[in-house]
């Protein structure tokens, strides 16, 4: 779909998992600075939104997916991933119940798929699935702002990115949420009437932004994103996602094992890493770039963005081997990486908080 938004004053285009919304408004650095002020909201029209209704709605998400849900009550906010047999990621959505129904927010392309993977999955529940990307739209906020949304017309529902609060069951690889450079985002996601998009916009009195400024914020902050992060390969430990996507701690759902298995052991075979790259040539590798340690190739590119403070930025994955020291190039571009999962010794091996101590194998008597 092609936002109405995209007619406004200054608008580009964005590209990719972004198609169809704005990139930018012509100002992409004073989007980013109202954006994180909670004066800011984001078209984010471009995602899918999926709802999950009926009385076994949450029991049955619950047991498909990496998430306890089973008391997820109205208005609050949480994620969830389904893995495939292996324990890879195959789906990721935001997800909040409204006492009727759970509403799923994924990737554009990705909400028929979802909706065909649980169609499959459903035998004799008493669920019904609905893809209402067609009717509903989805604003980002920061801070403050997805007040004015809330309060706006056609509003829908409001979730909050629990992002980088280790939620419970959860654990993390990476730094201590009060450490973490993400604890003071605080994104939310407004859902609307997708009919009343542009009223929406107009009577919340915020400045537009762009994808340009959202995607900014969002890599400075190590959030991991299905559309970008997420390949055929991808397990949540190598993304630090045990922190809001899994429960270690609830029941079996498939790819379980694997989850476990890594848990226990502390070794993903790769890590996510923030890349500061080099900015004085004004170029930028695009996603899907590998990235090079002398002539040895040892990850690829999965986001990059200009910062409005930090200058260019990209998120990659890389050989957990790798030291954390390692001078690295990128299309020719210098490259240094800031750790966000460890590479060894403690960190790595022994996630913070380590809950789901049932699922590590006991010494034998």
């Amino acid at each position: 779909m092609t936002s109405p938004l995209l007619s406004r004053p200054g608008a580009v285009a964005g590209g990719g998992p972004d198609a169809g919304v704005a990139l930018h408004y012509g100002h992409p650095a004073q989007e980013q600075r109202a954006l994180e002020r909670g004066l800011g909201l984001v078209d984010l029209s471009q995602l899918g939104v999926v709802t999950v209704s009926g009385p076994d709605r949450l029991s049955w998400l619950n047991t498909l997916s990496t998430q306890l849900l089973l008391d997820l009550a109205p208005g609050r906010s949480g994620e969830l991933l389904l893995l495939d047999p292996h324990g890879r990621i195959e789906h990721a959505a935001a997800v909040a119940d409204d006492g009727e129904r759970a509403w799923l927010v994924t990737e554009g392309d990705h909400a028929a798929p979802l909706v065909a993977f649980l169609e499959r999955m459903r035998f004799m529940l008493r669920v019904e699935v609905t893809d209402v990307t067609e009717h509903t739209a989805v604003l980002g906020t920061c801070g403050d702002g997805w007040q004015a949304v809330a309060a706006g017309p056609g509003h829908v529902l409001t979730w909050h990115d629990p992002w980088p609060t280790t939620a419970p069951g959860g654990t993390s690889y990476g730094p201590p949420d009060d450490e973490h450079p993400g604890r003071h985002l605080r994104r939310s996601l407004g859902l609307v009437d997708r009919a009343r998009l542009g009223d929406v916009v107009d009577a919340s009195g915020l400045r537009l932004a762009g994808t340009w400024a959202w995607e900014a914020l969002r890599v400075e902050a190590w959030r991991p994103r299905l559309g970008r992060e997420v390949d055929e390969r991808a397990i949540p430990h190598e993304l630090d996602w045990l922190r809001t996507g899994v429960h270690l701690d609830k029941g079996c759902y498939r790819g379980q094992e694997t989850v476990a298995r890594v848990f226990n052991l502390g070794r993903p075979p790769r890590r996510l890493v923030m890349l500061h790259l080099d900015g004085s040539d004004h170029l930028t590798p695009e996603p899907g770039a590998r990235v090079l340690h002398g002539d040895r190739d040892v990850g690829l590119v999965t986001s990059v963005v200009r910062h409005a403070e930090l200058g260019p930025l990209a998120l990659a994955l890389v050989k957990r081997s790798l030291p954390a020291d390692a001078e690295l190039v990128v299309d020719g571009i210098a490259a240094a990486q800031e750790v966000i999962v460890p590479v060894t010794g403690e960190a790595a091996g022994r996630p913070a908080g380590r809950p789901g101590q049932e699922l590590r194998r006991r010494p034998r008597a």
